[in-house]
């Protein structure tokens, strides 16, 4: 199942550097077991690789579904998502050619992770060049002072191994029994636009407004997900969906051109998947692109309540000038 695509915008200058990707300088250190714990606010998120854990802190969680583990807040103590899968997780690396296999479909699950602490409220997934692609990673979760997750990503390709010369990233939320599968966002002329796909792979995957790219695959395509587009375009980068009180929400920068993708049954039935994808557009080997996001997880009472509640975050990723903000 598809989680999320990137589409890369920019060329990481050495002033960017985030991760230990591209400053090898940074310090860190690798832990005893596969997650590590971070709380801040109101939050407390477990960050796993993509290995297999049983435990008391995840019990049967299973292997391939790295990233947010478990996501909970103060005033509700169940999962976000659905147990055993995970949020913001690394699916999919595309190059528009159907894959081999389910291994090769879903290669950054079967491509052995580093799990390296940097503090107590950031920790990263590191990986080596995959064994089909080549592409090097590195995404960092960070919990913010208010407790909101910003992940930063930093990707190279090692190997001009991409039929089409571009390369589509995909990230997934296994969202667990909420009342609504559906998300929302500002659409065109800023009316608020509810998200509702009929079935899985159909009318999924929501453009900005300005989003006129053309990525050629071969068909059919197995992952439908990724290139069946809504009637619906999104004029601001981000997007929510709620859950019993709580909203998600995902919030993007303008100039990544992120693509927001949904599942109404991508964790199983009744657990919708709250995607992105993240495309990089004639990508030079060895050349390190940076994409950033936050995610917010906050008590809902109204679009506008949560609008308000996350300008600070939205202004933090889209500076006022660069794109506007309600």
């Amino acid at each position: 199942m598809l989680s999320t695509l990137m589409v890369a915008s920019t060329l990481i200058a050495q002033q960017l550097s985030v991760t230990t990707l591209s400053n090898p300088k940074i310090k860190y250190t690798r832990p005893a077991k596969s997650y590590v714990v971070l709380k801040r606010g109101n939050i407390e998120a477990v960050v796993v690789d993509n290995a297999a854990v049983n435990d008391a802190i995840l019990p049967l969680h299973r292997a391939g579904y790295s990233g947010v583990a478990k996501l909970t807040h103060k005033t509700r103590g169940e999962n976000l998502f659905v147990p055993g899968y995970a949020g913001l997780n690394f699916e999919h690396i595309l190059d528009g050619t159907i894959p081999s296999d389910r291994k090769t479909q879903f290669e950054p699950r079967n491509h052995p992770m580093e799990l390296r602490v940097i503090n107590k409220h950031a920790v990263e997934l590191y990986q080596s060049p995959t064994f089909l692609h080549s592409l090097e990673s590195c995404q960092r979760y960070e919990l913010l002072p208010d407790g909101t997750v910003q992940l930063t990503i930093e990707v190279a390709a090692r190997k001009p191994s991409f039929r089409y010369s571009y390369i589509g990233l995909f990230w997934a939320s296994y969202i667990q029994q909420p009342e609504s599968l559906d998300i929302h966002f500002r659409g065109e002329n800023s009316s608020w636009i509810r998200g509702i796909t009929p079935t899985h792979g159909i009318l999924s995957t929501h453009r900005s407004i300005s989003d006129a790219r053309n990525f050629p695959h071969d068909e059919p395509f197995p992952l439908t997900l990724v290139h069946s587009f809504s009637k619906h375009r999104y004029s601001e980068p981000w997007y929510f969906g709620v859950n019993h009180g709580l909203a998600f929400v995902q919030i993007f920068r303008a100039k990544d051109e992120v693509r927001i993708t949904q599942s109404p049954s991508g964790g199983g039935t009744g657990n919708p998947a709250w995607d992105f994808q993240f495309y990089v557009s004639n990508f030079e080997p060895n050349h390190i692109y940076q994409f950033a996001m936050r995610a917010v997880y906050l008590p809902y009472t109204s679009p506008e309540q949560v609008e308000k509640a996350t300008r600070k975050h939205r202004e933090a990723l889209n500076p006022i000038g660069t794109k506007s903000l309600h």
